[in-house]
């Protein structure tokens, strides 16, 4: 299905997209990136964090915590301070690219399992699934937070994998 070259790429991916979309929040004021854009979670700052909380999440899933919630909160206020944002999003990149790097392929087999946060019964699936979901949940915020940014005057970059550098 997937391979460890898969997470590297994707990894690399992320780091480099979510680059490019603060690079364009940056010519925003806090007000504009706070500002409610109709979006699943309202604006570009919350979508942000949700994005930034939930790739901690997954990938403690991923690593094999069964219940992450207990020692990372999601939230879609905070950080709410632009700069302590950038630089823990760069940090989290560089963790992402980091497992991604210690992957082997065999990595990729079994199953990973957690208990949700509301309480319901654990989930449990194939740990490739897993993964494919921590990059395509990524790619489905970006692309919203994406469109936000063009709505607002901001010129995000491409987001094509042949434009990577």
């Amino acid at each position: 299905m997937i391979s460890a070259d898969y997470c590297r790429l994707l990894a690399r991916y992320n780091s480099w997209q979510n680059t490019c979309l603060v690079a364009a929040a940056d010519g925003l004021t806090d007000s504009e990136r706070w500002q409610d854009r109709g979006a699943f979670f309202k604006s570009i700052a919350a979508t942000l964090n949700h994005l930034y909380w939930a790739d901690a999440l997954m990938l403690e899933r991923i690593k094999g915590n069964q219940r992450p919630q207990d020692s990372i909160t999601h939230a879609l206020s905070s950080p709410s301070d632009w700069a302590e944002f950038k630089h823990l999003r760069t940090g989290r990149n560089a963790e992402i690219e980091d497992w991604a790097a210690s992957l082997t392929n065999a990595d990729l087999n079994g199953t990973t399992s957690w208990y949700p946060p509301d309480g319901a019964a654990r989930i449990e699936m194939a740990k490739a699934i897993c993964v494919v979901q921590l990059f395509n949940h990524q790619t489905h915020h970006r692309g919203q937070i994406h469109a936000m940014l063009t709505a607002a005057g901001a010129e995000p970059a491409p987001t094509d994998i042949p434009a990577m550098p």
